[in-house]
């Protein structure tokens, strides 16, 4: 059913994107609490031009996702102002044409002791767990690069590291060597056996068991900084990283959070400092 007047059409909604490596996160707030999430492919211009044309929730989401959306969502006012938080300088290039959009720089984000290179999504990421689960609190993002962020109970960045994430150190092997096959995450259901006897599953506990080491090496070293911290996973591998840490530690794995939300959860907050 289309509304029968303006009254009915909601305006106290923003969206929040979040542009990663390789997806968009969306976010609908509605008087600036958190409404809806979705992920959608990075999207070229022309179709970045036409979300003014939607007059609905559902609308938008089948122009970002090119899948309808099932269910009715009340009518919404467009064009909305879109929140943008940026990784990818070439995709924030195409979304600052959309008539709408606030870039969140890292001034808007109320952590103390931050450095002027810190990203974006990191900051808003260890935010939005300090906000929604407490002070102190390591933040472990899970995507094409795999990030620790630390914060203190001041609200102080402590710091953190970065390297390769899972799926990009597979694809490394893939593509640059001669005779290593390429592998992706999807092919990973549960810890493989450490000295294995053909070349997948040698690749796959190589990376893994490294990799699975180094971060419980900085959990641990964390919670010997700080014993009474939120340890929060997130990412697009962050439910695979999860998985495979419980099967190597169940204690461990009962240590930790997961929440895809976290940015989210930080924009949230940057909303409501307006």
């Amino acid at each position: 059913m289309k509304p029968n007047s303006r009254s009915e059409v909601r305006d106290d909604f923003v969206l929040g994107l979040v542009v990663g490596n390789s997806r968009l996160h969306w976010g609908l707030f509605l008087g600036k609490k958190l409404y809806f999430t979705w992920d959608s492919r990075h999207l070229p211009e022309d179709v970045i031009l036409q979300i003014p044309q939607c007059q609905t929730l559902d609308e938008l989401i089948t122009l970002t996702t090119r899948f309808s959306f099932p269910s009715y969502s009340p009518p919404i006012y467009f064009p909305p102002p879109i929140f943008l938080a940026s990784v990818v300088p070439r995709e924030t290039e195409k979304w600052l044409s959309y008539s709408n959009i606030q870039v969140i720089t890292l001034s808007q984000v109320p952590l103390k002791e931050t450095y002027p290179t810190l990203g974006i999504d990191r900051a808003l990421a260890l935010l939005g767990t300090g906000k929604k689960y407490g002070f102190p609190a390591l933040v472990i993002d899970a995507g094409t690069a795999l990030t620790f962020t630390g914060v203190n109970e001041n609200e102080c960045l402590v710091g953190g590291a970065i390297l390769p994430g899972l799926g990009l150190q597979l694809v490394s092997l893939g593509e640059n060597t001669g005779q290593l096959p390429l592998l992706t995450t999807g092919e990973i259901l549960n810890l493989p056996p450490r000295f294995a006897l053909e070349t997948k599953t040698a690749i796959l506990s190589g990376v893994i068991y490294t990799l699975l080491a180094g971060v419980q090496d900085f959990i641990d070293h964390w919670l010997s900084l700080f014993p009474h911290s939120y340890i929060v996973v997130t990412g697009g591998d962050g439910t695979l990283l999860m998985d495979l840490l419980a099967q190597l530690s169940s204690s461990l794995g009962k240590r930790l959070i997961t929440d895809q939300n976290l940015i989210f959860w930080g924009i949230e907050e940057v909303l409501r400092n307006l």
